[in-house]
């Protein structure tokens, strides 16, 4: 079972990477290798630009998602540059291999940047700030163009004399830039497996197959409409999860858990918890460590056995799901529970905590720890209840009656 259970985790966290930005793109390349939207491939590369600008704008401002509305932004000024002054652009630009390699090195770094900043909003001064950086850098290469041409040789310098390099059809600067905002993302996803990470990354892959795309394969600028797609998307996702997520300890939210109640069978038993005296643990210690209990007893419903689903119901107050289980089922479990964390000791990270961890603790290091117990009462469906939202009165009842009997225990 521990392997069944470790197995369904790496398959689900590679799933996660791949959806839905990985399905998108993928989707998108094997359509215009095999010619699928080569009837509407005119219409998609006028139209679909704006149709991604309008909607990214429109959700950006009402998310407030800034990131979203100047990413969008971006791509669709680096798709238009190329439509037109690329090479082999509507308007013939004599310097269209120029335009190709500077849009292709500032791409890939601006979408980094973007990815690096902070919300800060779009209407207002930061918001101006961010758009005027964007659009002065076309200004920027036309001036170099203009001035200082012998400038644009450096991007198609060789730095590496390699046969696999030279195969590629992109030169190496491009290639380069290209892999360290690969690798930024691929870090980022680990260290923080968020939507609108895995978004950037799948929306970088994406521009560079525009990009690979224009030395001769149609429908490159199809691609770029995807990649903006795949960040609205991300976006999307993200408020999903800020939805039906608890921000505070990562467990699923009261939403979450109505929406579980709607699909349980007739067999189910429902837990309430509470942490014990967590209004006084709070007025002795403050909130901002009240929050870090809250989130290492979170820690611990996480791991409950016997298939429980946790949730985080509100204040200090959890809930645990067993699916087809009984109460007899589910006591040894909750029990297991509350044992644990009676047990815990919780460190305090104080205000002058250091980051990292020292080599040798001693006395002025050690931090302080606290420990706190909890409640729990549980109920199954039965004569006079066989609702969901009934059981969870009869569970919050039980939960009562658990304080009553001296809290750290748990009834039914």
């Amino acid at each position: 079972m521990v392997l069944t259970a470790a197995t369904a985790g790496i398959v689900k966290k590679i799933l996660g990477f791949f959806l839905p930005g990985g399905l998108v793109f993928i989707t998108a390349l094997l359509c215009i290798q095999r010619g699928l939207v080569d009837p509407w491939l005119t219409h998609i590369e006028k139209f679909a630009p704006y149709l991604i600008l309008g909607v990214g704008f429109l959700l950006g401002w009402r998310f407030h998602r800034s990131r979203l509305a100047f990413v969008i932004l971006l791509l669709t000024l680096a798709d238009r540059i190329l439509y037109y002054f690329g090479p082999g652009g509507v308007t013939g630009f004599q310097s269209g291999k120029e335009v190709f390699q500077a849009t292709a090195i500032l791409l890939p770094v601006n979408l980094a940047l973007f990815y690096l900043v902070k919300e800060r909003g779009i209407f207002n001064l930061q918001g101006l700030m961010k758009l005027l950086f964007i659009l002065a850098q076309p200004l920027a290469v036309y001036l170099l163009l203009l001035k200082q041409p012998q400038i644009m040789r450096y991007l198609s310098y060789n730095f590496i004399n390699h046969p696999l390099l030279d195969k590629g059809n992109l030169p190496q600067a491009i290639l380069f830039t290209y892999a360290a905002a690969i690798l930024l993302f691929m870090i980022g996803s680990l260290v923080s497996p968020k939507p609108i990470v895995r978004g950037f990354f799948w929306s970088l892959l994406a521009t560079a197959a525009a990009l690979h795309g224009m030395n001769g394969v149609p429908g490159a600028a199809i691609f770029f409409s995807v990649a903006g797609f795949i960040i609205i998307l991300s976006v999307i996702e993200t408020a999903y999860a800020m939805a039906y997520h608890d921000e505070l300890t990562g467990l699923p939210a009261r939403r979450s858990l109505n929406t579980t109640m709607q699909s349980l069978g007739r067999h189910f038993t429902i837990a309430m918890l509470d942490i014990d005296f967590f209004k006084k643990f709070n007025d002795r210690y403050g909130h901002d460590v009240g929050d870090q209990v809250l989130c290492l007893v979170a820690s611990h419903i996480s791991r409950v056995g016997g298939g429980g689903k946790p949730f985080r119901y509100g204040g200090e107050e959890f809930t645990v799901v067993f699916p087809g289980k009984s109460k007899k089922e589910v006591i040894p479990h909750l029990e297991n529970l509350r044992e644990s964390i009676a047990r815990a000791k919780f460190g305090l990270r104080g205000k002058n905590r250091p980051k990292k961890r020292p080599n040798k603790r001693t006395k002025t290091t050690s931090p302080k720890t606290v420990s706190v117990t909890i409640s729990i009462g549980a109920a199954e469906p039965g004569p006079h209840y066989n609702k969901p939202a009934e059981v969870i009165k009869a569970a919050d009842k039980a939960l009562y009656r658990a304080k009553k009997k001296g809290r750290n225990c748990v009834a039914t």
